[in-house]
């Protein structure tokens, strides 16, 4: 897997400040995607344990609320392989602190259905790494920059704690 930035103090993408991994690669290709250059598999840099050690490295202080894995898309099924291991290392490590994906893919279509176009042998663990996803593909006829952690309205900030517990979709409250 390749990746296109980190960002040590993101502010934008999700709650609080967070360690924001941008993961290259995109089947999906929305149009007026604020990250174009990530729909390539191999822009960027490679992902390797030095850079597992300063993700890691990076969310250690107290003031970082989570980790957002985003891109580009973390649910192709080659982004979802790599980040599963080092997703399981984040929640080791720092059970205190939150896992947000975006993910242009909607969960019960394209990720919890089979057939699903990111469905594949790792995509239920991915899933319950997570604390938060936002889903759904960009749409700009749908545009609306007064949304909080989000571009479009079709988008859904999905509660994945709750929604696992209730097993009902539930719809993620800031607090």
């Amino acid at each position: 897997m390749y990746y296109g930035e980190i960002k040590k103090t993101d502010i934008a993408n999700g709650y609080g400040v967070r360690v924001s991994l941008f993961v290259s690669g995109c089947t999906r290709h929305c149009k007026n995607c604020f990250n174009p250059e990530t729909w390539s598999f191999t822009y960027g840099k490679p992902f390797t344990e030095e850079t597992e050690a300063e993700l890691l490295k990076a969310l250690a202080p107290g003031y970082i609320n989570g980790l957002t894995v985003l891109g580009g898309e973390p649910m192709e099924i080659e982004n979802q392989r790599a980040l599963v291991p080092f997703l399981r290392r984040v929640r080791e490590m720092y059970p205190e602190k939150d896992i947000w994906c975006y993910s242009g893919s909607t969960l019960e279509t394209d990720m919890q259905t089979d057939g699903g176009r990111n469905r594949c042998e790792v995509t239920d663990e991915f899933l319950s790494l997570l604390d938060v996803l936002v889903d759904g593909a960009f749409v700009e006829e749908l545009k609306d920059i007064t949304l909080r952690f989000r571009g479009s309205s079709n988008q859904r900030i999905l509660d994945m704690k709750k929604t696992r517990e209730t097993g009902v979709l539930t719809l993620w409250n800031a607090l």
